[in-house]
């Protein structure tokens, strides 16, 4: 009974007297006290549950239905279990509350995490596609929104953004984040960090953030899900960690391994990555969650015995909380009374669990999320869905728009007065817009591209023909999104027959081709890039019946495109583009916006190039000039169809008088590059300036080019802008031979333009 009161007097100390304390105010010294406070009262069972985050969905509002809901409630009142995640909506989350608040000895609330990819009511592009945008401050005012619906719903946590550098248009994760640059990556993730974060993660309109996957799962080798990584050290620093760098330094909330091993060490237990460089040499004092069951399946690896001897590694190795493995639920007391696992690595993992839910206010009201009425008017808005137009229509990249030989101006933008045929399935659909990851999104709840062409033009100017059907599979209400394989038709050729009279007929005819919303995601790998067989063999029918044809592309990953390219006149990338998706394309098509997209990705010739990217190296025999045999392929050119950084305008820029302001500087000095920018066509415009660098002669072999800054501003038909950057240190160090970050003395070589094949033309020095 004493212990009980003492136990009572303690808390009502921690959380009683001095809970008004706990504001966007209060220190982190502060915080730090309580923290500690509240680890002595607890027991080694109570600590472990801390560190045990369980799947959550099943109707919390009403009485677990299956023996596995059952036990699972059992162990939320008994403090064994500290986070849960796919629990969602403002009831639920107050009703997983009350069995934590009102049973448990030490009330320590749970933290709901989910995936909140691109939006969770209000979809947004795709990751990939909205990246396409190069519009930071827009990407972090879609993941503000995201995390305003979210936490409307009782969700504290996303584990978003993927910030993986993915160099593979085989892998169908490619989707889910910003592509193959790191520096892209790191600016681009620090931009979501930001907006699902805020200024202050106890304001009930934020969520924590969390970067994944820590790290290297962009890199499985040959492009399948899940698969083994082999870097050396100096890839690993140059090219896979610098956004995970930058968002540590941008104090995201959590961290999340991932699936892949990596030089032999699954990443869930890797040490020199999560103590070593993450936690001790980044100083980052966040979370760090693993993947779904990632612990558990070291033993597949074959790195881990059994369930037990997987949580030591992983408790070792730096992961702090399992993901439903139950590892440590498992296994965990018996090490630390063994003398296994040091109570030390335990308490270090708690205290960052216990951190994050006092970073989020929860210790001052472990309800505040769960707000029916919050959920009742700041999800799914007007103003919400007028963000998502606007990053669909930023999104989408013009990747071809030819001037036909009886026209003479170039096929887009399409006129309202025109007789306008819409072909596609895809055309119709409302569900493939919204892509894969789609949170709580309604089934079919996208405006596709024909409602979209319906409002923007009058409706006698339209006509839709389906043609052939190419997925024969679609998703039952209810069916998780992870049902696969999706089966496609190989013969169809209903319809086909009236669709190409349709086309024949009309003055224009738009073309929605590409892929279903589940052709790319997590475990979406393909060996196949192209547009479905049928889809194309349609494609070339009405290509021939009216040569006037727009291709509008719906799709995750990279394509290969190249008859494509060279058969069809106008081509729109308009990714999977969300809630709004038929809208924004109309909006491009129409000229009511004029595209100013450039690709996060390279577009490869052939899917035997891949994995393929801009920032390669040279060999010692790179051009075919140079000798008779040279890197590169017999059978196709070995660049990419559609470069890094590409992406066409209704108007043209001319690039002219690149200028540094000094052909030297010192290490901690600086020199500003510059470049006018002319608008030379006839429409206002935006245009996406690139800046790229290569280091000529290093410790290690470098990149032939990297992106190191971009600016995006509008300039008016006839205007003339002078465009500059700053070059610092920050630019030029990379991960030398001596294992540390430097920038070596010597020269460089830069170039400013609109993708990354632009002639690289300045030359400064580093002395």
């Amino acid at each position: 009974m004493n212990n009980i009161k003492a136990v009572f007097i303690c808390l009502i100390s921690i959380f009683g007297c001095n809970i008004q304390a706990q504001t966007s105010s209060e220190n982190d010294h502060e915080i730090e006290k309580k923290i500690d406070s509240i680890l002595k009262l607890m027991t080694l069972e109570e600590k472990i549950g801390q560190m045990t985050m369980y799947n959550g969905s099943w109707d919390l509002t009403g009485p677990p239905g299956t023996v596995n809901a059952k036990d699972k409630f059992e162990k939320l009142k008994n403090g064994k279990i500290g986070a849960m995640l796919n629990v969602t909506s403002a009831e639920a989350t107050r009703e997983a509350q009350k069995a934590v608040m009102e049973h448990t000895r030490l009330k320590i609330p749970l933290v709901f995490g989910y995936d909140v990819i691109h939006g969770y009511k209000t979809i947004f592009p795709i990751p990939l596609g909205e990246s396409a945008s190069w519009d930071l401050e827009l990407m972090e005012k879609s993941a503000s929104i995201a995390a305003k619906e979210a936490s409307a719903a009782g969700i504290h946590w996303t584990f978003a953004p993927m910030i993986d550098v993915s160099r593979d248009a085989r892998w169908g994760r490619v989707m889910e984040g910003a592509g193959e640059d790191p520096y892209f990556n790191s600016v681009v993730g620090v931009a979501r960090i930001k907006g699902f974060q805020g200024d202050d993660l106890t304001a009930t309109h934020t969520i924590a953030a969390c970067a994944k996957h820590f790290a290297g799962y962009g890199f499985a080798e040959a492009g399948k899900d899940y698969n083994s990584v082999d870097v050396g050290v100096y890839e690993l620093h140059n090219s896979i960690l610098p956004p995970f760098k930058a968002a540590a330094e941008a104090n995201v909330a959590t961290f999340m391994n991932a699936f892949n091993e990596i030089d032999g060490i699954p990443a869930t237990a890797h040490k020199y990555l999560q103590r070593d460089v993450l936690k001790d040499g980044w100083n980052w004092e966040g979370l760090m969650v693993s993947d779904w069951g990632s612990i558990g399946e070291m033993i597949a690896h074959g790195y881990a015995r059994d369930k037990t001897h997987a949580g030591e590694l992983a408790i070792k190795g730096g992961s702090d909380m399992d993901m439903e493995s139950s590892a440590y639920e498992i296994g965990l007391k018996n090490l630390v009374e063994e003398n296994k696992v040091s109570i030390d690595l335990v308490d270090d993992a708690v205290k960052r669990v216990l951190r994050l839910k006092m970073k989020l206010g929860l210790f001052k009201d472990p309800y505040k999320y769960s707000n029916l009425d919050r959920e009742a008017s700041d999800i799914y808005t007007e103003a919400h869905q007028e963000i998502a137009r606007e990053a669909g229509r930023k999104s989408i990249v013009l990747l071809k728009n030819d001037t036909l030989p009886t026209k003479s101006s170039p096929l887009l933008p399409l006129r309202t007065n025109q007789k306008i045929a819409v072909i596609g399935d895809l055309a119709d659909d409302k569900d493939t817009p919204l892509g894969n990851w789609r949170a709580k999104a309604e089934r079919k709840s996208a405006v596709s591209l024909l409602e979209g062409i319906k409002n923007a033009i009058p409706p006698e100017n339209i006509t839709f023909a389906r043609g052939p059907e190419f997925v024969t599979d679609v998703l039952e209400e209810g069916k998780r999104q992870f049902l696969w394989p999706l089966k496609f038709n190989e013969n169809d050729t209903t319809g086909t027959a009236n669709a190409l009279n349709v086309a024949k007929n009309a003055d224009v005819v738009i073309v929605a081709m590409g892929e279903n919303a589940y052709q790319t995601g997590e475990g979406r790998s393909q060996v196949d890039i192209q547009i479905n067989k049928l889809q194309k063999d349609f494609l070339k029918k009405v290509r021939k019946a009216n040569p006037n044809t727009v291709l509008v592309l719906m799709n995750g990953r990279p394509l290969d495109l190249s008859w494509e390219s060279e058969n069809i006149s106008a081509i729109l990338e308009t990714w999977h583009l969300g809630s709004q998706a038929g809208n924004s394309i109309a909006d491009v098509l129409f000229g009511k916006y004029n595209p100013s997209g450039k690709l996060p990705v390279s577009f490869p010739r052939s899917v035997g190039q891949e994995p393929l990217f801009y920032n390669q190296k040279n060999t010692g025999r790179p051009n075919s000039q140079n000798t008779v045999t040279f890197s590169g392929y017999t059978d196709s050119e070995k660049t990419a169809l559609y470069p890094f950084g590409f992406g066409l305008s209704y108007t043209t820029f001319k690039y002219d008088k690149l200028k540094l302001s000094d052909t030297t500087m010192t290490k901690n000095g600086k020199i500003l590059a510059s470049i006018e920018v002319t608008n030379t066509g006839n429409k206002d415009g935006e245009e996406i300036v690139q800046l790229y660098i290569r280091d000529l002669i290093g410790s290690l072999t470098r990149p032939v080019r990297e992106l190191k800054g971009f600016k995006k501003l509008m300039i008016k038909k006839g205007e003339t802008k002078t465009v500059s950057f700053e070059i610092t240190k920050d630019q030029l160090e990379f991960y030398t031979v001596d294992k540390i970050w430097d920038v070596e003395p010597g020269n460089f070589r830069l170039g400013i333009g609109g993708d990354s094949q632009i002639k690289l033309g300045a030359i400064f020095k580093v002395q």
